[in-house]
């Protein structure tokens, strides 16, 4: 689980610096209508993060936690285009730094629990798994950002 942290601590600094870098026409441009801009593209990552840290803390004590959500309703309902983006950027790295701090101290026998993660089915997944995942989840839409 130390190389996770290790790789979420080392995106949280590259990215903070590089979001900051960007004007706020940059963050807040629309490619399309129905496209997110990056403040959204910023705004889904924060969804992300805030449902797996339910992810990771309830899948430790409740046997096969149902989370999911709906990320275009969540960017939608949230108005992540009206936020500020440097409390947007601020949101996003606390966040993750704390999901580095719940990951550094959890206990490597509840790697292997799991939480249900399907919407109108069940898809279990390890809480190893998801951390790993979650990882790969924000690198990709990092890469888009770039």
């Amino acid at each position: 689980m130390q190389a996770v942290v290790q790789e979420l601590t080392n995106l949280i600094a590259e990215y903070a610096s590089f979001f900051q870098s960007l004007s706020e026409e940059v963050l807040a441009f629309k490619p399309q209508p129905n496209k997110w801009s990056k403040k959204e593209i910023i705004g889904h990552l924060i969804d992300s993060a805030q449902n797996n840290i339910r992810r990771f803390v309830c899948g430790q004590y409740e046997p096969q936690p149902k989370i999911v959500y709906d990320q275009d309703f969540w960017v939608k309902s949230q108005h992540y285009q009206d936020y500020s983006s440097q409390d947007l950027i601020q949101l996003w790295v606390l966040l993750n730094r704390h999901i580095c701090l719940i990951l550094s101290n959890l206990p490597q026998k509840n790697l292997e629990k799991t939480c249900d993660t399907g919407k109108g089915k069940v898809e279990l997944h390890t809480l190893r798994y998801l951390a790993e995942d979650y990882v790969v989840h924000l690198k990709h839409h990092l890469a888009q950002m770039k």
